[in-house]
């Protein structure tokens, strides 16, 4: 789905096939979601539409993006140490985060999604998803890093 006007047709066929309203807040949510490549946080989702949407509440992002993860319209990316970040990128791939500057990077690994579990993970139970989160410093923050004194 890298088409948007397809991802948002399928979000208001998700919604409305769950009893859920499209709401102007809604969509506006989910579509800076959608247009974003940073991975927000629900408290950055807030700040970049609070300016849009005077009226909306920190608590109302907060609900919304767990309806969407719910029903599978955004993915949740958690991060040690840091805020829980959000993305309407729904198709398989993995992330890097880099611990110096919080930059969240996107990238697809097929060999690592072709490969078999470990035996010991098929006697645990059902695997739902496989994805990787990286950690590590990104090219900017290693340069910056050797060039300080």
């Amino acid at each position: 789905m890298n088409d948007h006007r397809e991802q948002i047709a399928h979000f208001e066929e998700t919604c409305r096939a769950h009893g859920l309203k499209i709401t102007h807040q809604r969509l506006q949510i989910y579509h800076v979601l959608l247009q974003s490549a940073e991975h927000p946080s629900a408290e950055a989702l807030y700040k970049e539409l609070v300016r849009k949407m005077p009226t909306l509440s920190l608590d109302t992002v907060y609900r919304t993006l767990a309806t969407f993860e719910e029903l599978g319209l955004v993915k949740r990316v958690e991060t040690i140490g840091s805020q829980a970040r959000f993305e309407a990128k729904i198709e398989q791939h993995h992330h890097f985060f880099c611990d110096g500057c919080g930059q969240l990077k996107d990238f697809i690994w097929p060999s690592f999604d072709a490969m078999g579990l470990p035996e010991e993970l098929q006697e645990v139970g059902q695997v739902r998803e496989k994805n990787v989160v990286l950690h590590g410093l990104c090219r900017q923050c290693l340069n910056s890093e050797r060039n300080s004194p």
